[in-house]
């Protein structure tokens, strides 16, 4: 069981509002995020993952505590083990799709298998520039599956797809969370296009605050 319940004051450009979240999830499923602009559903992620801090709030994953603002509790990034998919990808230039896998893990059962799975390993010795954006999005989601992720966060991860490359990438995506039961929290500005993934929903809305 995953419980979220976190509280995050936001400065944007539409004035001062307060991302205020409550979810609670089974392992293994999946969550779809939605909301208008400056909600704060990138900012939720990022305080899922450990890269920013709520101002008050818990999260409890597995029966373990990442963090919890009373008793100041906040576990790094590396001992929370997300897996994140970042919109822009994030994929290092100057490393080719093997050296990519590599960076995230040395099992390399486990990269053959990857490969394998996200039809990449005709391209093992090519650098990002000279894959399709298909083929980096497969990595970027094989490379955050690498690290054996606790919790799997994905950040628009479709929205710079073409509509045949987004269909089936999608349908790749529940093949794979089916497989292994993945814990999935995915961010999309577009609802419709995840409609196809099982799962539950949640709308960030706006809070003002003075």
């Amino acid at each position: 069981m995953i419980r979220i319940e976190i509280e995050k004051k936001l400065n944007t450009y539409q004035g001062k509002h307060l991302l205020k979240v409550f979810l609670e999830m089974k392992a293994g499923s999946l969550v779809k995020v939605s909301g208008p602009s400056g909600a704060g559903k990138t900012t939720f992620l990022k305080l899922i993952a450990g890269l920013m801090l709520p101002d008050a709030g818990r999260i409890l994953v597995d029966n373990e505590v990442w963090v919890d603002t009373s008793s100041k509790i906040n576990l790094s990034p590396q001992k929370r083990k997300c897996g994140f998919v970042f919109q822009d990808y994030a994929l290092f230039p100057n490393m080719n799709v093997q050296q990519q896998l590599e960076y995230a893990t040395k099992d390399q059962e486990l990269i053959k298998g990857l490969l394998d799975f996200g039809r990449l390993e005709p391209f093992v010795k090519h650098k990002p520039v000279q894959l399709s954006g298909g083929q980096q999005q497969r990595l970027a989601i094989l490379r955050a599956l690498a690290i054996k992720p606790k919790l799997l966060l994905m950040d628009e991860p479709f929205s710079a797809l073409d509509f045949k490359t987004k269909t089936t990438l999608i349908e790749e995506l529940q093949i794979l969370l089916d497989k292994n039961s993945i814990s999935t929290i995915i961010v999309t500005h577009n609802p419709q296009e995840l409609e196809s993934l099982a799962g539950q929903n949640l709308v960030i809305g706006e809070e003002e605050i003075n």
